[in-house]
């Protein structure tokens, strides 16, 4: 008998609403990429913005308005974590670095993880400023 794996290809809709020239179909994104847009998304949404889902979010934005020091850093750090880990099934979670810079009050944040089937870690950057 021969012994039969599966690789399973993540597929999201691609939030850009672009036009998949074949199919005229909204386009969509695969693989990697897919869970690496999720969990942008995930960090940047708030309570209350999924329709339906009430849950999915986080205090991220909000917390884009408070001083940016070390304790700010380290709840930013708590709650991008907590929402991956909690909404993000297809990966496990290795490390969230968030740098500050004081002076102009953003955050660098890396994100470091494991994407399922996937024996290298995957890192993203995303800058987080208040936009108001």
């Amino acid at each position: 008998m021969a012994l039969q794996t599966t690789v399973r290809t993540f597929r999201d809709l691609d939030l850009n609403f672009t036009k998949n020239p074949a199919t005229k179909d909204v386009a969509s994104r695969v693989g990697d990429q897919a869970v690496i847009r999720s969990i942008r998304n995930l960090v940047s949404l708030s309570n209350y913005e999924k329709p339906f889902h009430p849950e999915i979010g986080s205090s991220v934005r909000q917390m884009l308005f408070e001083n940016a020091t070390a304790l700010t850093a380290q709840h930013l750090k708590r709650a991008i974590e907590d929402v991956i880990k909690n909404f993000e099934p297809r990966v496990r979670l290795k490390d969230v670095v968030v740098q500050i810079a004081e002076d102009i009050n953003y955050f660098q944040v890396s994100i470091e993880f494991y994407i399922q089937n996937n024996a290298s870690p995957t890192t993203i950057s995303v800058f987080l400023e208040r936009v108001r």
